[in-house]
């Protein structure tokens, strides 16, 4: 026999199989089962009930549950395990079960990654501005506790006391504004993004009794003013979803919004020069290949170039534990 040669599929049929655990995440936080066993275990009879959902079809999901390590059973009764009494409650703290919405988003937008790639047709436009006012907030709505991880993780940058004046720009939800307003008392910051999103960051940051820290204003951030002068701009999932060209542009408006000395964070997902890691990167990347016509997640030395020809020295690449893009390319002017 060649040595090379291989007697059965097994990275195929593991790859094929691996699905599976998400889409019964995906279900039971759609359902919202993990907020049933919020008060103790309960049996498959007890939370169907609760739910007002089938039984039969309910109880293999459970059992899948289980198996994805998101819950417990003992006998007939089923228990939440610790990660998913955390996170998987609605109502608690650190509740994150709304990601249901980007993950079903998501998982969709790649579904269709070989069609695309066959007609060279993208699934825009997803331009955002022309989302319908329930899409958009669903949309946001899947991305909100994201965005607040992200921008805890940029918060616990001790720099973040020596400035005054922010500017998120594209802002989204606002979650990345919310979390450093909530570390950072003394900031002023300024949310800019399109005036059909401004109304979700706006909420958000009423909902956090931020009025006087936090400014929503609507722009076009490849045309309108930036406003400024700027102590440090974020930019998180801005530069993904823009050409290169686009992406060039918007980081010389942004370094003439700043201050001198002024610093930029370009904070998202970013593939290291070889293009194949991380390699969740290099796969969730399909998704923007598939749902839009430019953009996609940028190498670590792309970026770099580019902040240094807009103007900005000595660029350097953080990585973080904040979940969907929580790494950051900073750089001053």
């Amino acid at each position: 026999m060649n040595a090379t040669s291989v007697e059965r599929p097994e990275k195929i049929e593991r790859l094929a199989k691996a699905v599976y655990p998400s889409f019964a995440m995906l279900a039971g936080m759609e359902l919202d089962v993990f907020t049933t066993l919020k008060d103790g275990p309960l049996t498959g009879l007890h939370i169907a009930a609760t739910l007002g959902v089938d039984p039969i079809r309910l109880h293999p999901l459970l059992f899948a549950l289980v198996a994805a390590d998101l819950l417990t059973v003992d006998g007939e009764r089923f228990h939440n395990t610790p990660e998913s009494a955390h996170f998987l409650v609605r109502g608690r703290p650190d509740y994150i079960g709304m990601r249901h919405l980007a993950y079903r988003r998501r998982w969709q937008t790649v579904l269709g990654s070989a069609e695309s790639i066959r007609t060279g047709a993208s699934e825009a436009p997803r331009v955002y501005a022309e989302m319908s006012a329930e899409q958009r907030d669903r949309y946001y709505q899947g991305l909100h506790t994201e965005a607040l991880e992200a921008g805890r993780a940029l918060a616990a940058r001790q720099e973040f006391a020596r400035y005054r004046r922010v500017v998120d720009v594209g802002g989204g939800s606002g979650g990345v504004a919310v979390a450093l307003a909530q570390a950072w008392p003394d900031l002023s910051l300024t949310i800019l993004d399109l005036p059909a999103t401004t109304p979700i960051a706006q909420r958000n940051v009423e909902k956090g009794g931020l009025e006087d820290k936090i400014t929503v204003l609507g722009a076009d951030i490849l045309r309108d003013s930036l406003g400024g002068p700027y102590d440090a701009a974020v930019l998180r999932g801005v530069v993904v979803v823009l050409s290169s060209e686009d992406a060039r542009r918007l980081l010389r408006r942004v370094n003439d919004a700043l201050a001198p000395g002024g610093a930029i964070y370009i904070v998202g997902w970013i593939l290291d020069d070889s293009r194949v890691t991380p390699p969740e990167l290099a796969t969730y990347n399909l998704q923007f290949a598939t749902a839009l016509d430019h953009g996609g997640v940028y190498t670590e030395g792309e970026i770099q170039r580019w902040l240094t020809e807009a103007g900005f020295s000595e660029p350097i690449r953080v990585r973080s534990t904040a979940a969907y893009g929580g790494d950051f390319i900073m750089a001053r002017t």
